[in-house]
């Protein structure tokens, strides 16, 4: 199974959207969107602009 995209709501919070992995892990969560529309805008801007530079501002060079 591929990893894929869920929209959950909640009351009073809005919608949000989960990406999870294909052991079933989430492995990244949203923030909240007031409508149904723009959750499933903020998946589309993920898909589009997934293949990023890290920028690790932490200052610690592990595992170089």
């Amino acid at each position: 199974m591929a990893a894929r995209f869920e929209v959950r709501h909640q009351p009073a919070k809005g919608y949000h959207f989960v990406l999870i992995a294909t052991n079933g892990q989430v492995i990244a969560t949203s923030e909240h969107y007031e409508t149904h529309r723009s959750c499933l805008n903020g998946i589309d801007s993920v898909k589009r602009n997934a293949d990023a530079p890290i920028q690790d501002t932490t200052g610690t060079n592990q595992g170089s």
